[in-house]
């Protein structure tokens, strides 16, 4: 990715440091070409292209439905779509007017594919479909000279460049990024009243039930390899969100972790799925050998019994009983944009429909769709489903390797 020196203007055309992947300018200053007072207009002209600008200029719902619409076209076609978020820069002088001759300047220099419209918190927004970032560079220095002295602020991002590199990363997901994850619920709320009781409950009882097994697993670690007894990771969970994943050690300390990513690199651009042992096996979509695992290891993985732990990232909120399973930051690095729908609307769970159903079983991009499925279908009665049916899979080993 380029420096933020190279890919921010701001509205003045100086170029300004900074660091992240979502990318703010300081306060516009009028060009001195601008120094004198414009020559004097009619009333009516200027009228006329308020009302122009009011006509092109659409609400924050609909907003929100252009840019659900314009990401799935993106997504599909695998072309950029760009975003870029105005604010006046001194809130104590912003003002219906100052929004009007904003919300003007941007209808005056914007495509005819572009959509204007208000982002909330008294943000304007411009999304510019099939737009790079060279493309909203040019939309900014524009905006620059149509806009003269008033004071405001640029943010901009481009989908889903710059959200793939955020969240390969492992940090936060910049407040520009905001609209993007927002419109996953758009068409549908996501979850249920019941569903963060249903977790507290369930993993408060799972823990005094399991107990005296975690104790006894713990116990094995310690004695089976040297190393601490809880794994710790960073997992990537709700609206790109990371946090601390925690489950019983199963391998070696200090073990290189190459060979898992370059596993997950060939299974997810299906380049070099892994082959079955012979024709009338069938493929696992997962490590089969892998010599970091320790003898202990290779059996809490198997029973699952590695995965306890989790029901405190379910306690702290991170995680919940059931929904899809939460990446590691290098994980999203391989992703197409479809890809992402999966981790941004709903809360990552310790079990799911691609656990029960699918497993090591299926491919990637099937457990993504089993997982798209269940965030349009979640429920009380299909999570209360789903941990019975976990209970059995879990007794008899499915898809454990």
């Amino acid at each position: 990715m380029d420096s933020m020196e190279e890919r921010l203007i701001s509205a003045s055309g100086a170029v300004l440091s900074g660091s992240g992947s979502a990318r703010e300018t300081q306060p516009a200053t009028a060009p001195s070409a601008r120094a004198t007072a414009p020559p004097a207009v009619s009333a009516a002209p200027v009228r006329a292209a308020e009302q122009r600008a009011g006509a092109e200029v659409i609400g924050f719902d609909e907003f929100l439905h252009q840019l659900h619409r314009e990401k799935r076209r993106a997504e599909r076609s695998r072309t950029s779509l760009s975003l870029a978020m105005f604010h006046l820069a001194d809130r104590n002088q912003r003002g219906a007017l100052q929004i009007d001759r904003l919300l003007e300047s941007l209808c005056a220099v914007k495509r005819e594919t572009d959509v204007v419209g208000h982002a909330g918190d008294g943000q304007v927004a411009v999304l510019c479909p099939d737009t790079d970032e060279s493309g909203t560079r040019s939309l900014l220095r524009k905006v620059s000279r149509e806009a003269g002295d008033l004071p405001f602020v640029m943010s901009v991002a481009t989908f889903p460049d710059d959200l793939f590199d955020s969240l390969a990363q492992g940090i936060d997901v910049p407040q520009v990024f905001e609209p993007f994850i927002a419109t996953e619920t758009v068409d549908h709320v996501v979850g249920y009243r019941l569903k963060r009781t249903l977790d507290v409950v369930g993993a408060l009882f799972a823990l005094i039930v399991f107990s005296p097994v975690m104790l006894a697993v713990a116990l094995a670690v310690v004695l089976g390899s040297r190393g601490p007894v809880i794994f710790k990771q960073t997992r990537v969970g709700k609206g790109g969100a990371p946090f601390t994943f925690y489950k019983f050690r199963s391998m070696v300390t200090g073990g290189n972790d190459a060979i898992h990513r370059e596993f997950v690199a060939k299974l997810i651009k299906t380049a070099a799925d892994p082959a079955p042992a012979r024709d009338d096996e069938p493929v696992l979509y997962k490590i089969k050998v892998d010599p970091r695992v320790t003898r202990v290891g290779r059996f809490i993985r198997r029973t699952s019994l590695d995965e306890l732990p989790q029901f405190f990232n379910v306690l702290k909120g991170d995680m919940s009983l059931v929904g899809p399973r939460p990446p590691l930051p290098y994980e999203l690095a391989q992703y197409q944009p479809w890809h992402l729908r999966r981790i941004l609307a709903l809360k990552p769970g310790i079990t799911g429909l691609w656990q029960v159903e699918g497993r090591s079983r299926v491919s990637f991009n099937d457990m993504v769709r089993m997982d798209l499925r269940y965030i349009r279908e979640c429920s009380l009665a299909t999570d209360l489903s789903l941990l019975v049916r976990t209970v059995r899979v879990v007794l008899h080993c499915e898809g454990a390797v």
